[in-house]
């Protein structure tokens, strides 16, 4: 009942924006077959941390809520530790509304559980060896189409859900920039559309296209194409070791700061506001930053 009330309730006044607001309905509804019997008063933080555990061993799914299995049933990939704290979070902002607003309770279970301990944020980054690789591997998927998203992937910087939900209207082929609206900020970017992903869009480029048409679509055209099957195929035929889809934004940002970008620029092109999560490219940058330095030398000595 706690966790109806919030869906019908809380939900669409508090979470306005698409992407949040079906990502809490995901995690209160898994919370809700888990302890939907159980009376208010009677879920303790012990149930809690089972939860959790169950959690951290659970298969992921596809955007079809169907788990990824392999041929023997076993999970293809489990739920990460910052996903289950997603999970967490989800449920004990319910139950602060509930203590807060509703004065149904007095404490909250879910603060009295840990959360799984997450890695350091991770700059993994593709070789020039397994960026090949995993490039082939793409276009030998039988998804077609994979190819294009990784290219535009490695090229812009772009998250996957950012990628995905892109329409041909977002896309100005003249100015080479693709405009982002739907952002994890809720805010408005604008990426640089330039080489081998400017060719690719532009030969899968329709003649005709309304609003509403996806850019990569499922085969309906009804929503964004599902790729996680294929990805995970092509991280397999790459024989790539620890790379998610989402390193291939840390690919971008790494090869840029490479190549001499300042850590304003990766953030501005990443659509960070501040500078401290682009902080672990510094080192990347080193090199470029000794030359700054030592021109600046050369010139006033």
């Amino acid at each position: 009942m706690m966790i109806d009330e919030y869906l019908d309730e809380i939900v669409p006044v508090r979470h306005t924006r698409k992407q949040s607001r079906q990502a809490i309905t995901l995690h209160l509804n898994w919370w809700k077959n888990k302890l939907g019997d159980f009376l208010l008063l009677h879920v303790t933080s012990k149930e809690i941390s089972r939860c959790r555990n169950l959690l951290l061993n659970e298969a992921t799914c596809d955007s079809m809520g169907r788990p990824l299995l392999d041929e023997h049933g076993q999970p293809l990939k489990t739920k990460s530790p910052a996903t289950v704290s997603r999970y967490m979070a989800s449920l004990s902002v319910v139950y602060s509304t509930a203590i807060n607003e509703w004065g149904w309770l007095e404490v909250n279970p879910v603060k009295k559980v840990a959360k799984p301990s997450e890695p350091r944020g991770r700059a993994r980054f593709l070789s020039d060896d397994e960026r090949e690789r995993l490039l082939k591997a793409c276009q030998e998927c039988p998804n077609p189409i994979l190819f294009t998203i990784v290219v535009v992937a490695l090229s812009t910087g772009a998250r996957k859900n950012e990628i995905l939900t892109l329409k041909w209207q977002n896309i100005d082929f003249e100015r080479n920039v693709i405009r982002l609206e739907n952002t994890k900020n809720g805010e408005r970017r604008a990426l640089p559309l330039v080489a081998k992903a400017y060719d690719l869009l532009e030969l899968i480029r329709p003649d005709q296209c309304n609003e509403n048409e996806y850019v990569f679509p499922r085969p309906d055209g009804k929503k964004p194409v599902d790729i996680k099957r294929s990805w995970l195929w092509a991280i397999k035929k790459a024989e790539i070791e620890d790379f998610t889809f989402h390193d291939l934004r840390h690919t971008a940002a790494s090869y840029l700061a490479m190549n001499g970008a300042t850590l304003a620029e990766i953030a501005e092109i990443l659509g960070h506001k501040t500078l401290q999560m682009v902080k672990r490219y510094a080192h990347m940058s080193e090199q470029h930053t000794i030359s700054v330095v030592e021109r600046m030398n050369k010139k006033i000595f």
